[in-house]
């Protein structure tokens, strides 16, 4: 592994495990990521075995931190009570375990908007925020992390909060992947937006929104037209962040520990 890389991130989808070493002076990766698809039947043995072709593949020595983002809450020496996005074996499953076992190495497994959320507080739009930040992902669900003065609040599952007026789960009438299948625009999916962001803002009171995933890209194209009070920013690290989040969290618990 190249030598400006101090820990190793990984983040798990329903569709792809990318992976890289990540220089966590600079915030970004040390060397162009590696993404090998999900398996079609993504079982704990089977996603287990493609993080540890990826550390092979990047020579990761012994004593370099790597960290897992992984698309459940993770409660350490707790197993998974709920799976949405891979197999339903991974329930009742200790998560940490399975992927150190696999890698023949301690490993540091955190939910993945958390990581995504930790990555933009330290190194991208949130960077220097004081106070309270609410970092959300737009994409197939909404997921969530809450920062506060820079510590993390993990686990939390905003994107099921429920809307008023019948509305129901948020992710499944604001979503990205609701945009996309009821073809809206996105000045009418910035409506909905708008009731899902106002919901948090009165709930909580932030201080920042930031708005990651994929569909970032285009915020030009929506948020302007999101009418809350409170700041709201797109996402700077985009699809880099549950890496780069995944590799600092991981770095911090060692010197913690």
């Amino acid at each position: 592994m190249i030598e400006t890389a101090q820990a190793f991130g990984v983040d798990i989808g329903g569709s792809g495990i990318k992976a890289a070493p990540v220089n966590l002076e600079a915030g970004e990766f040390a060397e162009p990521r590696l993404k090998i698809l999900t398996p079609e039947v993504s079982t704990p043995d089977s996603v287990a075995e493609i993080v540890r072709q990826e550390l092979e593949h990047f020579e990761v020595p012994a004593n370099i931190p790597v960290g897992i983002a992984f698309p459940a809450p993770i409660k350490p020496g707790q197993t998974i009570d709920f799976m949405a996005n891979l197999d339903q074996s991974w329930i009742g499953v200790d998560v940490t375990e399975v992927f150190s076992k696999a890698c023949g190495r301690p490993v540091t497994v955190v939910n993945d908007a958390d990581a995504a959320g930790l990555a933009e507080q330290q190194f991208g739009a949130a960077k220097g925020q004081d106070g309270f930040v609410i970092a959300t992902t737009l994409g197939t669900g909404i997921g969530t992390a809450l920062i506060y003065n820079g510590v993390l609040i993990p686990n939390s599952e905003l994107g099921h909060i429920e809307l008023p007026n019948g509305k129901g789960d948020a992710e499944k009438w604001a979503a990205s992947s609701v945009r996309d299948q009821e073809n809206l625009g996105y000045k009418k999916w910035a409506k909905r937006l708008t009731k899902y962001y106002g919901l948090l803002e009165k709930y909580f009171n932030p201080d920042l929104f930031v708005v990651g995933g994929g569909v970032s890209r285009m915020s030009d194209k929506f948020l302007p037209y999101i009418d809350i009070k409170t700041p709201i920013v797109p996402a700077t690290l985009r699809n880099e962040a549950g890496i780069i989040g995944a590799a600092s969290y991981a770095a911090a618990k060692l010197l913690a520990n």
